[in-house]
């Protein structure tokens, strides 16, 4: 899958959760492998700051992103929107501290990248895939986040509050191209209980009930609401039962807890790479969802690159027969068995090193090690079998070495192993020369890795 942007930049505008202020973001194109960056026209020099989950410097009400004394408040809902629609890229500008709280949800968003369309680009997405079950809880709060490995992105959030109106709740989304149906339009909300003393800590300056649910859930008087209409800037109601005060009534009965998910996938949007596994969380929040993140992207730091998913029960793309086909190599230097993955541009092919390899008699009788230069040579023939596989007529075509550079053994490849051959082209073919990264893989370790170029040459 190719890396996407924006086709156009596209502008929204409104007032700011927090600050009140009037503010215009412009969400615009990005080259490949730019992520998500937020820049300040509205400061001198025009600051940027990368959206990562390091970069997170409060968590109160929302998420913050902050480098040096730059802040940039209330960036889920956006994030969330691009993250669900597949975009690896966007500059965001904004000419205040904080994005566009809109309708409290991220619905403008989604509906906006519709209408501008994304465009493809010249990078394979880089995904990270969850291999393992990772895990983390707050014993004073109660919240949990666990990731399980998966084929997909998925998200389950089940909110749990001391309230007679919004007890228990859960939210699943199975399948992210569902996120505009059953997530965008989710809205963020807030107890009258807590209105007070958000207001006095500075934030909510520009809440109203039309950018927030409100749930009424403790008789308070009237002139108590009355206060505190007048702390948000809006006109006193009356309220005379507990429930939900806004006009607009729920879009669905466990709206709060949808919008929880919709921040789940805002604040993971934050790792920097699309993820391939299954969060549940449990009474999650902006705090832990960081928390997590932040495991998560040590994690992804100290990845140079993830070994490929190998399922030997699947059936193979290209089976031994084929790979006869399209290679001249035949016993004892074959040593390619069969291809698991394959597109145009990178191909992941398998090699069972078994102890009946004719080297290791002699390499070496007391420790059967596989030498370095076969592991070069099984990349170079999975390289063989991606660029002959496309070819009319392959078996007319052979592949030839030109060079090899950065050449790393990092582990022995021994009897039992089995290699993972991920190939992928650097460039363009150009006059028949393909220019090849190779890494091999036994279980979740690199064991060689090179850059080769190799020629392709029409048979006489």
């Amino acid at each position: 899958m190719e890396q996407l942007t924006l086709k156009s930049p596209f502008s929204v505008k409104g007032k700011g959760l927090h600050s009140g202020k009037e503010i215009t973001a412009q969400l615009k194109p990005a080259p490949v492998n730019f992520g998500y960056k937020f820049k300040r026209i509205d400061l001198e020099g025009a600051p940027v700051v990368e959206a990562v989950a390091e970069n997170v410097v409060d968590t109160t009400r929302g998420t913050v992103l902050g480098k040096n004394d730059v802040r940039i408040s209330t960036v889920e809902h956006a994030l969330a929107a691009l993250y669900a629609a597949g975009v690896d890229n966007c500059l965001i500008e904004l000419d205040g501290p904080e994005m566009p709280i809109l309708d409290g949800s991220s619905i403008q968003y989604v509906e906006a990248l519709e209408n501008v369309g994304l465009q493809s680009q010249e990078a394979d997405k880089d995904f990270f895939i969850i291999k393992e079950k990772m895990s983390l809880k707050d014993d004073k709060t109660g919240s949990m986040i666990t990731i399980y490995p998966d084929d997909q992105f998925s998200v389950e959030v089940m909110v749990e509050y001391n309230s007679p109106i919004l007890p228990n709740q859960f939210a699943m989304l199975d399948d992210i191209a569902e996120f505009k149906q059953e997530v965008a339009s989710a809205r963020t909300f807030v107890f009258v209980r807590e209105i007070e003393q958000l207001a006095e800590a500075g934030l909510i300056k520009g809440g109203d009930l039309d950018n927030a649910i409100v749930i009424y859930d403790q008789p308070v008087s009237e002139e108590k609401i009355n206060h505190l209409c007048n702390l948000m800037g809006v006109e006193p109601i009356k309220v005379d039962q507990l429930g939900y005060i806004n006009p607009k009534p729920l879009k669905w009965d466990n709206e709060p807890a949808r919008h929880k998910l919709m921040d789940v996938i805002g604040d993971f949007a934050l790792i920097g790479k699309p993820i391939k596994g299954r969060i549940v969380a449990v009474r999650p929040g902006h705090t832990i969802n960081n928390q997590f993140t932040r495991m998560i992207r040590k994690t992804v730091k100290h990845t140079e690159i993830q070994s490929p998913t190998y399922n030997p029960n699947i059936e193979p793309v290209i089976d031994i027969n084929g790979i006869k086909k399209l290679l001249p190599h035949r016993y004892p230097f074959l040593l390619v068995d069969k291809v698991i993955e394959i597109d145009k541009k990178h191909i992941v092919a398998v090699k069972n090193v078994t102890v009946n390899e004719p080297f290791f008699p002699g390499h070496f009788p007391q420790e059967p090690v596989m030498p370095g230069v076969l592991q070069v040579e099984a990349m170079a023939q999975a390289a063989g079998v991606l660029v002959l596989n496309y070819l009319d007529d392959p078996h007319t075509y052979s592949t030839y070495f030109l060079k090899i550079d950065n050449v790393k053994f990092r582990q022995k490849v021994v009897p039992g192993n089995t290699l993972l051959l991920n190939v992928s082209l650097m460039t363009e073919i150009r006059r028949g020369c393909a220019l090849v990264k190779g890494y091999a893989f036994v279980g979740e370790k690199i064991v060689c890795e090179a850059e080769f170029m190799a020629q392709i040459i029409k048979n006489k």
